[in-house]
């Protein structure tokens, strides 16, 4: 059998970062910056109010509580047209520019106006008091986001913010998703012996997505060779996806239009890997008419094999050519065992399939979902982790594991 780090070695070995782009900010959000980004302007642009109150001269308000004349308001967006003389005051609102004159504001707060013209400040204030200088959040010049950070909506907030127009990313990888077989229904029609709900195909579209990948649905073929051929070359041509994702047809021993297509037009892996669920796994490429090396994930048919198989070995190298770096794993944590598992030697390590949550100890626990069976989906769809079991007889309650996050 293929220790797991072998077969991930494997994978990642042929699994390429894809050329960058030059998008539209507004259209980067979810992708990977591919260069940093330099602050080309300040941010504030100006200096202006971080607070609702009075512009004012610290000195004038140090023996607080003083009275001072207001001499004018200035809203947020207005240009100032008066300056703080000795004695006054202006009327500010938050964001708004600071007058000249003024070094400090008092918030509304610590105020009571006197009459139509006089203000009354009960507090005093120091120099530079909920004043927003110019560059303070951003300096022209700065650095802001460095290569391989994730565009999320603060990030488009800020890169807006600077005028950033355009940015350099990594493209997101395109990903087919492919399902095969006579036996496969989804019409809602009513099952015959023999057949199943086509269910893997489904899941896998959204997995794709939910890993910040644009997913392409290949639709399922039936078990023809010379249409599944076609689909493939179709994906690789004129839909020009960037990998490929199947289920099924990959165990030893057996003969499947996948396994047959694929072992005469792609360069393919077909392993045995030392892991439970999804023990056996294909991997290879398909050249397409540019002579692009196209990945192939050949997963187990077993909708919960399949699942596990993505998220260790496809979801990673997916992202990976994404741009998405080290945050291309899904995080692993040490956690608490809240419950004994029984299990047997068998030189593999057991996934199995629990539910993590944070404890009022300060620790992580988590125990499993339900039943363990590889085609027991329904008692997996709760997942929120899976949990290394290492090879042996099992473990106690209470003894620490791995757990690799799967959501939240």
């Amino acid at each position: 059998m293929t220790p797991l780090e072998d077969a991930r070695n494997i994978v990642l070995a042929r699994c390429s970062v894809l050329a960058t782009v030059e998008v539209f900010f507004r259209d980067a959000l979810g992708k990977i910056l591919a260069t940093d980004v330099v602050a080309r302007e300040n941010v504030p642009h100006f200096a202006n109010t971080a607070v609702d109150g009075y512009a004012v001269r610290s000195v004038d308000v140090a023996q607080a509580p003083v009275e001072l004349s207001v001499i004018g308001e200035l809203a947020a967006g207005a240009r100032p047209a008066q300056s703080v003389e000795p004695g006054t005051a202006i009327r500010i609102m938050t964001g708004a520019p600071i007058p000249s004159g003024c070094d400090a504001i008092v918030m509304v707060e610590d105020t009571q106006r006197v009459g139509d013209h006089a203000v009354r400040i009960n507090a005093a204030v120091s120099q530079g008091a909920s004043i927003r200088d110019a560059g303070s959040d951003v300096s022209k010049g700065t650095v802001v986001f460095c290569h391989g950070t994730l565009v999320t909506p603060a990030v488009l907030g800020t890169l807006a913010s600077i005028n950033a127009r355009t940015v350099s990313v990594y493209r997101t990888a395109r990903v087919g998703v492919l399902s095969t077989g006579d036996e496969l229904v989804e019409d809602g029609s009513d099952l015959e012996i023999g057949q199943i709900r086509e269910s893997n195909r489904v899941m896998l579209l959204r997995l794709v997505e939910q890993a910040g990948l644009d997913a392409v649905d290949l639709g399922n073929v039936v078990d023809d060779e010379s249409l599944l051929e076609a689909r493939l070359r179709q994906a690789v041509g004129e839909l020009s996806c960037d990998a490929i994702v199947s289920s099924g047809g990959v165990s030893m021993g057996d003969y499947d239009v996948v396994k047959a297509v694929l072992s005469k037009i792609a360069d393919m892996s077909w392993m045995q890997i030392a892991m439970k669920p999804a023990k056996p796994f294909a991997f290879g490429t398909l050249r397409n008419a540019t002579g692009v090396d196209v990945p192939i994930f050949g997963l187990p048919g077993n909708p919960v094999s399949s699942l596990v198989s993505f998220e260790l070995l496809a979801r990673p190298a997916l992202r990976i050519m994404s741009g998405f770096g080290d945050t291309a794993w899904r995080p692993r944590v040490r956690a608490v065992l809240d419950e004994e598992i029984v299990r047997k030697p068998d030189g593999k390590m057991h996934f199995d399939r629990g539910f993590a949550r944070f404890s009022d100890d300060g620790h992580v626990h988590v125990t499993r979902t339900g039943p363990q069976g590889s085609h027991q989906l329904a008692a997996t769809a709760l997942a929120n982790a899976l949990i290394e079991v290492p090879d042996g007889s099992g473990l106690q309650a209470g003894d620490p594991v791995t757990v690799t996050f799967l959501g939240p």
